[in-house]
């Protein structure tokens, strides 16, 4: 039975995917990933690659398990490794049956663009999920976010400003590695100009003069 490979897409742009993603996605046989990551590879996709967009996670162990003579990629956004499908996927299968190639995260590319390290930051995801970012920031010199449409930058920054937090910085990047990808510098005290609205983003928050 044939493993299981599970690419990391990187920030978004084909460009970021490693060489070693790039030869197992010409060979995929099933392509599986939401439409966004099927749309970017489309054209590193062999003509007869039939493509599954994911919905129901019960269901894509179903098909997954129903193809499993066939070579199959699942396509996961940014690094395997950073709150990623590759958990969900461990849990229904072993790490013997699967083939993991990592991507770079949004967040490696982020601190490319503006010269910054990242190791003395906390990384953490409000995407669909509850974290208390404030209590885990007062504790570190920063902090990186995954966001959703209700934990937007604005939310994040305003809910530290008021928090009592006010020698802070606040970088949002947008459409990382695309090109209208947009980074934006703000002092936390003038958070009112990030309530906006937001392409895809995440956002570092970081204590300023430490």
């Amino acid at each position: 039975m044939k493993k299981i490979n599970i690419v990391g897409l990187g920030p978004g742009n084909i460009d970021y995917i490693t060489k070693g993603g790039i030869d197992i996605i010409k060979k995929c046989e099933v392509a599986v990933g939401g439409a966004r990551q099927l749309e970017e590879i489309s054209s590193l996709l062999p003509p007869t690659c039939k493509k599954y967009t994911l919905g129901k996670l019960t269901e894509l162990i179903n098909y997954i398990n129903n193809h499993r003579d066939k070579n199959i990629c699942v396509i996961v956004s940014g690094d395997t490794g950073f709150y990623s499908l590759l958990s969900f996927m461990r849990k229904n299968y072993s790490r013997e049956e699967l083939n993991v190639i990592p991507g770079i995260s949004s967040y490696q590319y982020l601190f490319s663009r503006i010269g910054e390290v990242w190791q003395d930051y906390r990384l953490l995801s409000v995407h669909g999920r509850e974290t208390e970012y404030i209590e885990i920031f007062a504790g570190e010199k920063g902090i990186v976010l995954l966001t959703d449409g209700i934990n937007t930058p604005y939310t994040i920054a305003k809910n530290i400003y008021d928090a009592g937090y006010k020698d802070v910085e606040i970088i949002v990047g947008e459409r990382l590695s695309y090109p209208d990808e947009k980074i934006t510098f703000i002092d936390i005290k003038e958070y009112e100009k990030l309530n906006r609205e937001f392409a895809m983003n995440i956002v570092i928050v970081r204590k300023l003069n430490i």
